[in-house]
């Protein structure tokens, strides 16, 4: 870390700039929580409580029935399940065997999870019993030697997961790991601009980034977090393993519905709660916010995509708790910036964390250190940063360059060092070449009283060669036109930025973390281009 940055200014109180991580396995986070906090729930899941004893004794329990079926040091074993215990057993059994966790999407179709599995190489996986259909589609091809199932029918050439942990006697722990080479998960890129990557991470990589969160907020075990982002997303992952880390209690959800989530967070007085932008936006626009008690909350963050100002005003109106905002990338495990607690600016994602260096720089070279208040690319540096994507050198040579991870986000930060995404350089939008970043433009449009969410992309245009098109949902009973918002966001922003095109859908594509998928969007425009093409 440099001597001097402009946020150390900002630096909050009690937390240290610099820590020393464990040079130990990730799974020794669960073995030290079992050893101090035996008796304690780490997993609290609709009627299914689990210490964290026997949390640490059912991982050891299949460890030990994967090394039996092969699973070796380097192998990549695969987690097809929702937010259910089993994620959890199985994720630090996978590691504790010395194997490599490759979670994939329980949303994943074939294609997409063929594409994952020859991403990680994994021969292994374990899967819900609902998912089933669509792994038995894929196991020929995708040469899977083995297929464990989480539930209660048993299948041909399969393994039920209950008979595994009943079965089976704990695996010693006999292979050595390298935390700061061996690579601990295959993390898929949520692919928002393109095809996905397998991301590596290594032990230390998430060791280092679940400990700079639970000390930037303070976690303790006494702490109860919710788990309503999914837990094979790199962010779901990482504060599961900074619950583990702590000794505090993870409350999984299965789904995301707004006074289900509100009611879960009254009855388990939850404290600390992870979300999607987008979780948020609904959840304030929802009657049931104030219908329940939520004052167990003290550590509220929203992240994966720049959230409205409205939403942020509301939230922190409606519930008196502060919603913080943040900032992270699966190729950063995934945390690199947070807002210091009470010390949020609107629209920010807040300074570097712990041990995280970061910087603005030209987009031509990739070189050149911008001034304050310019945009350019946001590169980072820190002991989270990936160690490289699997079967690409290309792909990593270009992303990871003298140290420094090269986002792809295009930002800018001010005096005291508070950073700002004005948007992805793959959305930037090219007027008449003007550039315009979509989510300046939906943050106008934000304002408007009529609009629930928004996303703006590039619409092909043979004179302009991209003109802004606005997709927007309506909150419920609300009406507006489109000549009304292309009017509205005339006196918001400049001429070039405005929206020339305006489509009304009753849903946005998003991604399982609640990332609007504006590439979905763009490439649905493609097709509608092709199809009148064609048929002139």
């Amino acid at each position: 870390m440099p001597q001097e940055r402009p946020w150390f200014k900002v630096w909050p109180r009690k937390i240290p700039k610099t820590l020393e991580y464990p040079n130990v396995p990730l799974y020794r986070f669960l073995k030290d929580s079992a050893e101090k906090h035996p008796d304690k729930i780490a997993i609290d899941h609709e009627r299914d409580q689990i210490s964290y004893e026997e949390l640490d004794a059912l991982s050891d329990k299949l460890a030990g029935a994967l090394a039996d079926l092969n699973v070796q040091k380097g192998n990549s074993v695969s987690i097809f399940l929702p937010n259910i215990p089993e994620f959890t057993i199985s994720y630090y059994a996978i590691l504790k065997a010395g194997g490599v966790v490759a979670p994939v999407n329980p949303l994943s179709k074939e294609i997409e999870l063929n594409h994952t599995l020859s991403n990680s190489d994994a021969r292994t996986m374990i899967a819900h019993e609902s998912l089933y259909p669509i792994v038995r589609n894929v196991q020929r091809g995708a040469a899977l030697e083995n297929v464990i199932i989480v539930g209660q029918r048993r299948r041909q050439n399969t393994y039920r997961f209950r008979d595994l942990i009943t079965k089976h006697a704990p695996q010693p722990f006999q292979t050595k790991i390298r935390p700061k080479q061996d690579v601990a998960v295959i993390q898929c890129t949520g692919g928002t601009t393109g095809t996905p990557k397998g991301v590596m991470l290594t032990h230390y990589n998430l060791i280092s980034n679940a400990i700079m969160n639970a000390h930037w907020f303070g976690w303790s075990s006494e702490d109860v977090v919710l788990a309503v982002l999914p837990l094979y997303h790199s962010w779901g992952a990482s504060y599961m393993n900074s619950t583990v880390y702590i000794g505090a209690t993870l409350v999984p959800t299965t789904r995301f519905d707004p006074e289900s989530v509100l009611q879960l967070v009254e009855e388990k007085k939850v404290t600390v709660w992870y979300g999607a932008a987008t979780m948020f936006t609904l959840i304030t626009n929802h009657p049931a916010l104030t219908k329940y008690n939520l004052s167990s909350l003290r550590c509220v963050k929203a992240g994966a995509a720049p959230i409205p100002n409205a939403t942020k005003t509301r939230w922190d109106s409606l519930t008196g708790v502060e919603l913080i905002l943040g900032y992270g990338l699966t190729e950063a495990s995934p945390e690199t910036h947070n807002s210091p607690p009470r010390r949020v600016k609107i629209g920010s994602i807040g300074i570097p964390i712990i041990d995280t260096d970061a910087k603005i720089v030209d987009i031509e070279t990739g070189t050149k250190e911008l001034p304050l208040g310019e945009a350019g690319e946001l590169i980072v540096k820190g002991p989270q940063i990936m160690k490289g994507y699997a079967k690409s050198p290309k792909e990593t040579d270009k992303a990871l360059r003298n140290g420094w991870l090269y986002t792809g986000d295009i930002a800018r930060m001010d005096a005291e060092g508070y950073f700002y995404i004005v948007d992805r350089l793959k959305d930037t939008i090219k007027y008449k070449g003007y550039s315009v970043h979509p989510a300046e433009v939906e943050n106008a449009l934000y304002t408007h009283p009529s609009i629930k969410e928004c996303a703006v992309i590039g619409k092909p245009n043979p004179i302009a060669g991209e003109i802004p098109k606005a997709y927007i949902v309506l909150k419920k009973g609300a009406t507006t036109t489109k000549e009304e918002l292309i009017e509205y966001c005339k006196e918001k922003i400049s001429p070039y930025k405005r929206i020339r095109e305006v489509e009304f859908v009753t849903e946005l594509p998003k991604n399982t973390a609640g990332k609007i998928l504006r590439r979905t969007l763009r490439n649905d425009e493609s097709h509608r281009k092709a199809r009148q093409t064609y048929t002139t």
